[in-house]
């Protein structure tokens, strides 16, 4: 008999790419879906008949009990949540809401409804903000620096206590940023390999960003989510870093975008230090150590850093040839 997996955000970046693994290993997919007066399923149009949409919200306790309850998953992926750093300044409640006290309404449906399901969070670096040591590992003290990374710290604690107080099989992957031409639009790196894509095609001039030597450690959505997977089949329940070990700035993201797009000169195209995209508080040097899962799961990430900026950029060349 087919294992289930119950994917929240199965509609995002994350959810879509894990969808398809799982469909691809002969799971039985149930994906989370909010009630909107459009359906969002552009990044799952492609496996959106083989999967079963269930109606539910990380805000209404109610609903995640009784998809739980119906579905008796074997494993649960939480995915969703109020995902966009900037958008956590403007409405920090929200966030704190869905990001944080979400978590906890997902592992009490599972503790009432089905407690010998294996639960995997979906934990951010965010959450090690102001960096208390570089590279950071699992056991790296978190300093968030913005409401999504303390929500997301919540989010993180909130599991490892249910793991050790209701002996849940619980568990947070430690993602850093990992992008996709699936990423949405108001995240930086799709900014930038989308608005370099317009500038090929003359239908932008100028590209306008934020701080240029912000440091991220920088991954493959796609492969991050085979991770994921890789967690829930151990036989305990731990939590991992999930990173490539390679920091690169802003500047160099656009660098290599411009390079992929073959546009020249690519200087003067670009604003720095816009005021529109200064946070309250800026995280600057963010990369990790992937070593534990290198060890334990036998994880390497597949895809480097030129070749993620390349296969966004391609993307979006064939997205805006229109």
């Amino acid at each position: 008999m087919a294992k289930k997996a119950f994917i929240t955000g199965v509609t995002g970046q994350d959810g879509s790419y894990l969808a398809e693994l799982l469909l691809e290993k002969g799971y039985k997919v149930y994906g989370m879906n909010r009630r909107t007066s459009t359906p969002n399923h552009l990044r799952i149009k492609n496996i959106v008949d083989q999967i079963e949409l269930v109606s539910g919200d990380l805000l209404d306790q109610h609903s995640l009990t009784q998809a739980i309850k119906d579905i008796q998953p074997d494993e649960i992926y939480n995915l969703a949540a109020q995902s966009f750093v900037k958008a956590s300044w403007e409405q920090p409640m929200f966030t704190g809401e869905s990001t944080g006290l979400g978590v906890a309404r997902m592992l009490e449906a599972v503790r009432f409804a089905c407690p010998g399901t294996k639960f995997y969070q979906a934990s951010s670096s965010e959450m090690f903000g102001k960096v208390q040591e570089v590279p950071q590992v699992e056991t790296t003290p978190f300093w968030p620096r913005s409401p999504y990374g303390v929500a997301k710290v919540y989010g993180h604690w909130i599991t490892v206590n249910y793991r050790e107080s209701y002996n849940l099989f619980a568990v947070s992957g430690i993602l850093f940023n990992h992008e996709s031409p699936r990423r949405g639009l108001e995240f930086v790196t799709r900014k930038i390999t989308n608005t370099v894509a317009k500038i090929k095609y003359g239908k932008a001039d100028k590209i306008y960003l934020g701080n240029p030597d912000a440091m991220r450690d920088w991954g493959y959505a796609k492969d991050y989510v085979e991770m994921m997977h890789l967690m829930l089949q151990q036989p305990t329940p731990e939590d991992f870093v999930i990173a490539t070990g390679e920091a690169h700035s802003v500047r160099e993201f656009v660098e290599k975008s411009f390079v992929a797009a073959g546009i020249p000169d690519w200087e003067s195209k670009v604003v720095w230090n816009d005021p529109r995209y200064t946070r309250p508080a800026e995280v600057e040097h963010l990369i990790g150590d992937p070593a534990k899962a290198k060890k334990v799961l036998g994880w390497v990430p597949k895809t480097s850093f030129e070749e993620l900026v390349t296969l966004m950029v391609e993307s979006d060349l064939e997205l805006e040839k229109v």
